[in-house]
């Protein structure tokens, strides 16, 4: 088990933030006696200083309480400082508290923008707009204890020179969020409950990567380096007795040159690209999983038929070069065999890879926190969005491999099963559909579909009807917001690095249709048409010219509706900072 942080290394718990005219200060105020933090508001530079400067008390500067500093961004002309204003404890990672954040703030260092050339101010203005999406970014997590983004079997191994390094220098570089602003997520959720008389900790805790991580229709399948647009690794912990079982999935878009342009139509098409590099970014990214998790096996749940069943095709010729001894592939139809509501059938699937899961074992440490056995491999999960049907596998896997970790660890006696103890089974249930609810929010903008599958084990009228309404707003979501939410990622996240020579080539090329193209505009016209078409048809008995007027009337609505219609992609919100495909 590891130990809490050095206190010489110690992470503040809060802090005051004095914002004064040319400076921000920032004063340790949990009781830790260490300098204070100075940023400059003119360029943003950095000091330490051992006190707060004097200030003329007709002049008091604003104070305000924060939790911690995400970092710092450097935009065009000036530096900009994020921090957490409010946090929420959800859980515990190990015995050590995790946090959600509620809400950041940004504060500018702009002084410098004041003689900034106009087109540099403009450019400025849009970054800045992006910084606020930033600020109201879910599901973000963190620990001032312990190092939550390594898996407990990764955090056990770490060698001793390792940890006595910062937390932030320990960190896997893939699931730290604001590594880019740490340079000048997660998620977690927990319960307790009582097995007789035994009381069992469990914890799920989600890590997502952030090579190429942004929103659904904007960040599909994989990049040049292998890496896949919504990789989460999510770890299930349980403690019991002073012993700790930890077991580890991974999900990630199906790892091919493959996108989604949204174009207004509910499904747009699958578009796969760059066949001749399939089988190099295949293995690439394949490589990459066996360097980080041992044994691979790769679960496919797309559909074998229609836009997807090319997909699956491709995917599926591809790992027959990549398969063998440490790698394996398996196609399960998921619609097809579990439809709406048979989700019994997911037995089939378990049968399939129960094996793989018995020899690649988990991650079990004593009551001394010495390791008895490891985690050799890890099962690969992937659906279109990896997603809906993804949790639905996962959280099967994951409690399939809680019960036999309950019968080795004497809770469980053979063949007794998670369904026999309600209470428990109840809060597994809701523990699997949060998570699954929560990495959907991130990536889609809404909670998972089948989520009932999860927490009832069936679909009910309640579940179909929020299914309903949350496909709905993922078309809205994809359609006219997510362009501008993948532009504020991609800047938090230093995918985009701003540069005078970008600011003054400007990011899109505006011509054509793009130039003139509002949705808005288009739909209120559209509208304004088939109002004054109907209102005339009205009048057609008192004056037969009326008729003539709603044909008029409907035609243009008609027309309006066909050339938003030919040109759909030109109506929707699209990204602007970054716009290569794959």
């Amino acid at each position: 088990m590891m130990e809490k942080s050095d206190p010489a290394r110690k992470l503040f718990t809060r802090m005051r933030l004095w914002e004064f005219p040319n400076q921000y200060v920032v004063e340790p105020s949990d009781g830790s006696s260490a300098p204070f933090l100075t940023i400059s508001r003119l360029d943003g530079s950095m000091n330490l200083t051992d006190d707060v400067p004097q200030f003329s008390p007709l002049r008091v500067p604003e104070i305000w309480t924060i939790f911690g500093l995400v970092g710092v961004l450097k935009l065009l002309t000036g530096s900009y400082l994020l921090v957490i204003t409010e946090r929420e404890c959800v859980g515990s990672y190990l015995g050590y508290p995790i946090f959600r954040i509620i809400s950041m703030k940004v504060f500018p260092c702009d002084h410098s923008l004041k003689n900034a050339p106009e087109e540099q101010k403009k450019m400025e203005s849009e970054l800045c707009h992006l910084l606020n999406i930033a600020e109201r970014t879910p599901g973000l997590y963190f620990s001032y204890d312990v190092n939550i983004t390594l898996s407990a079997q990764r955090l056990h191994d770490l060698g001793d020179e390792s940890k006595l390094l910062p937390l932030w220098r320990q960190a896997d570089p893939r699931f730290l969020w604001n590594n880019h602003m740490l340079e000048v997520l997660i998620d977690n959720k927990s319960f307790q409950s009582a097995i007789g008389r035994d009381i069992l900790d469990v914890t799920l805790i989600a890590r997502r990567c952030t090579r190429r991580n942004g929103t659904r229709m904007w960040r599909r399948g994989a990049g040049p380096d292998g890496s896949v647009a919504n990789f989460v690794e999510s770890e299930q912990i349980i403690q019991l007795n002073g012993y700790t079982a930890s077991f580890v999935q991974v999900r990630g878009s199906i790892p091919l040159f493959w996108d989604q342009i949204v174009d207004l139509t509910y499904k747009p098409k699958y578009e796969i690209m760059r066949l001749e590099e399939v089988p190099r970014v295949v293995e690439r990214h394949f490589l990459d999983l066996g360097k980080k998790y041992g044994n691979v096996f790769a679960v496919d749940l797309v559909n074998k038929y229609g836009g997807e069943g090319r997909l699956c095709e491709k995917y599926g010729n591809a790992m027959q070069h990549v398969a063998g001894d440490h790698v394996r592939y398996l196609h399960f139809d998921f619609h097809r065999i579990c439809g709406d509501s048979e989700i019994q059938w997911l037995s089939i699937l378990y049968h399939q890879v129960e094996t793989f899961l018995y020899k690649n074992r988990y991650l079990l440490l004593n009551e001394r926190g010495e390791k008895v056995q490891g985690q050799a491999g890890v099962v690969r999960t992937n659906c279109i969005d990896c997603l809906d049907r993804t949790n639905v596998t996962q959280s099967m896997i994951a409690r399939k491999m809680l019960e036999s970790q309950l019968r080795r660890l004497g809770a469980f006696n053979d063949g007794e099963t998670i369904s026999r103890h309600p209470d428990f089974d109840q809060n597994l249930k809701i523990l699997w559909a949060n998570h699954g609810d929560d990495i959907s929010i991130q990536y889609s903008g809404t909670p998972a579909l089948k989520g009932d599958f999860v927490r009832f084990g069936k679909r009910t009228v309640r579940g179909i009807l929020q299914d309903s309404w949350s496909a709905l707003l993922r078309y809205y979501l994809n359609n006219f917001c997510d362009g501008t939410k993948q532009d504020a990622i991609d800047l938090l996240q230093g995918h985009y690095i701003v540069t005078v020579s970008r600011c003054m080539t400007p990011t899109t090329t505006t011509g054509g249709v793009e130039a003139i193209a509002s949705f808005r505009v288009a739909f209120s016209l559209i509208m304004i048409g088939f109002i004054f078409a109907t209102t005339s048809l009205r009048q057609v008995k008192y004056d037969k010219w009326n008729l003539l007027f709603s044909m008029m009337w409907a035609s243009i609505s008609f027309a309006i509706a066909s050339f938003v219609k030919a040109n759909g992609r030109a109506f929707c919100n699209r990204p602007r900072l970054i716009q290569s495909r794959c």
